[in-house]
């Protein structure tokens, strides 16, 4: 069976930013790795509009610094489903476009083999949150605090208790806590 992970980087006020994230070769090289770990990736359309803007990009013309050459390599190989409602086609390597999310569909993707799926969009980590269809969240903490934006748990109604399963401290004063719901 494959893990269904949440993925986000927040401040450590609880919001998601790109602009607050710290992009440093650690970070890169990081997540390059939570990639090559993961046969899936799931986005949500602005997620997968603000990444497909950036990253082929980095493929076809490196930037000289292999952490972040690395990652764009490996976002751009691997599959992607992307959940719009206003999007009618999608037009990034291996990507797939579906109009709505059924529980059903991404059971079934999970009791496939393979590596884990990454959902890493705010939106669609509490939709499926909601669904009880995650089974980790790897939760990025950026020493930085907005003092407001897009909370990432957003529109969350039930209490969810969670379990520590580790940390990771980056160089850069991000913290990488790993976590599993507690099934009641």
């Amino acid at each position: 069976m494959r893990k269904l992970i949440a993925g986000m980087n927040m401040t450590l006020d609880g919001f998601c930013n790109h602009e607050a994230g710290i992009a440093d070769e650690e970070i890169h090289e990081h997540y390059s790795e939570v990639l090559r770990n993961a046969g899936t990736l799931i986005y949500g359309r602005i997620t997968y509009q603000l990444m497909e803007s950036y990253w082929p990009s980095v493929v076809k013309d490196p930037t000289g610094n292999k952490p972040m050459d690395d990652f764009a390599l490996s976002i751009d190989n691997i599959s992607k489903i992307v959940y719009s409602r206003t999007l009618n086609n999608v037009t990034w390597k291996n990507s797939t476009l579906k109009k709505e999310i059924i529980k059903e569909e991404i059971s079934d993707l999970k009791q496939q083999t393979g590596k884990n799926i990454l959902v890493g969009s705010p939106s669609l980590i509490v939709a499926l949150t909601q669904l009880d269809l995650i089974d980790e969240y790897q939760l990025n903490v950026l020493p930085t605090v907005l003092g407001n934006g897009l909370p990432l748990f957003k529109n969350i109604k039930d209490r969810i208790d969670l379990k520590l399963l580790k940390t990771k401290t980056f160089g850069c004063g991000a913290i990488m806590l790993y976590y599993e719901p507690i099934k009641r």
